[in-house]
């Protein structure tokens, strides 16, 4: 991806969380010379992970597939003296697919906050962690619910969905609606290790660095 695209889907977001008094912690908008001024600050969120996050999952068709992402807050697997928790926002165009994956580690809470309506569709994994067929327990705010694999489940604003360790899902913004302000709510994310994508992709796009970046993706923050 080019990073004029990048720049501009990150002020995208910003103005998309904006509009719906979704407000962002302050170093949210910091520049590089703001994180190169606060190294050890940089270098804990990025090994926490927090911060922007952008992919087009290798496809290079951002606005086909692909992702806005902020990450207010996170722990990390494993560290006892860790939070175990996750939180994030993302930005979900009509039409726009996030591909099939599942989690080894997290459970995870998906909500729509506000916007247009959210599909997100299911499917259950075999003993080998790979997407099979059949039946998919859930709960919508808390209500028991049961489908078969691939079925559209559309979450309105304010609805919330489940998603248990080994689920796979993916999710796309409803044709002819609005953008999606989504939510997460999870165990400790950790995006190096613990997604499982039914077909290989690239999970962290490569940049064509066209021009500067106005905020810096977490991955490409000083370490």
């Amino acid at each position: 991806m080019k990073q004029s695209a990048i720049n501009t889907y990150i002020a995208d977001a910003m103005a998309f969380f904006a509009e719906h008094h979704c407000a962002l912690p302050r170093w949210a908008f910091w520049t590089q010379p703001d994180w190169q001024a606060q190294p050890a600050f940089a270098k804990w969120v990025k090994r926490h992970q927090m911060g922007w996050d952008l992919t087009d999952f290798g496809g290079g068709n951002f606005l086909k597939r692909g992702l806005v992402l902020f990450c207010l807050r996170n722990g990390l697997v494993g560290q006892e003296d860790s939070v175990p928790y996750a939180e994030k926002l993302m930005v979900v165009r009509p039409e726009q697919e996030t591909p099939y994956h599942c989690h080894r580690f997290k459970q995870e809470d998906i909500i729509n906050r506000a916007g247009g309506q959210l599909v997100i569709e299911l499917a259950p994994s075999d003993e080998r962690g790979q997407i099979t067929t059949g039946s998919v327990d859930y709960r919508i705010d808390g209500i028991p619910h049961r489908c078969a694999a691939g079925t559209p489940i559309v979450l309105e604003n304010g609805d919330s969905i489940r998603l248990e360790i080994g689920v796979y899902h993916r999710f796309y913004g409803q044709s002819n609606t609005a953008k999606v302000l989504v939510g997460e709510v999870s165990r400790v994310n950790d995006d190096l290790t613990d997604n499982l994508f039914s077909v290989p992709v690239g999970r962290f796009p490569r940049v064509e660095r066209d021009e500067p970046p106005r905020h810096l993706l977490w991955s490409d923050l000083p370490s």
